[in-house]
């Protein structure tokens, strides 16, 4: 069961809208944010979010301000570290589950950079499908500096055909994270999409998000 959110974030920054998919009988909630280019009611936002509830992970999703806005350009990071941390406090306020972060390529990454600034106690997790590590064409590790900092454990999830993530660039990185799990998908790119030849569908991929999702999870809140 869905229901429609909305936080005010400030009143310069306005409003955003959100989807909240949490019963009792979640075991967690993730908070979810979306790529840079489509918004929470993106088909991958979605799909992600139905596989999710079906191991009892609660998900809330939510727009950055420029999607609300209908804008093409994302907020500046500021924007997004506050309307992070909005959704966060509300949710914390309201749902007694363990909360983890997550978000899809720029979610995850605004997400990290505000974890690396508050190291907020609510947060049991981070979550990146798709870690936007550099650039289509411009390999590097720059965008993982703020990582190293960062000591909530961390999830990431990536195909290993991303052109955002070169794979022993990623590995590289996460190697040297005390905290950090990595999970490759077999030819998937930054989209999580396959060749057809793989025989794989792009919902039985989304499905082994979930899984990979709800196993690491499992782990950490029943230790």
């Amino acid at each position: 069961m869905e229901t429609n959110k909305q936080w005010t974030i400030s009143e310069k920054i306005g409003n955003v809208s959100g989807i909240e998919q949490v019963t009792k009988q979640s075991k967690c909630i993730i908070i979810l944010g979306h790529g840079a280019g489509a918004g929470m009611r993106h088909p991958f936002m979605s799909l992600l979010a139905e596989a999710l509830v079906i191991h009892n992970i609660g998900v809330v999703r939510y727009n950055f301000p420029y999607m609300e806005q209908g804008k093409s350009r994302p907020d500046f990071p500021a924007v997004a570290h506050k309307t992070i941390q909005t959704i966060c406090e509300n949710i914390g306020a309201n749902h007694k589950q363990p909360i983890f972060l997550a978000g899809k390529s720029f979610g995850g990454r605004m997400a990290s950079q505000w974890v690396s600034k508050t190291n907020p106690q609510l947060i049991k997790g981070l979550i990146y499908y798709g870690f936007p590590l550099h650039g289509i064409g411009k390999d590097g590790k720059e965008r993982a500096e703020h990582l190293y900092s960062i000591d909530t454990p961390m999830l990431f999830l990536q195909g290993t055909k991303d052109k955002l993530a070169r794979k022993d660039l990623i590995e590289a990185v996460t190697n040297n994270i005390k905290n950090a799990q990595l999970h490759f998908i077999e030819n998937a790119d930054h989209s999580f999409k396959v060749p057809k030849k793989s025989g794989f569908t792009h919902e039985d991929i989304i499905n082994q998000l979930a899984i990979e999702t709800n196993r690491w999870i499992d782990q950490l809140i029943l230790k």
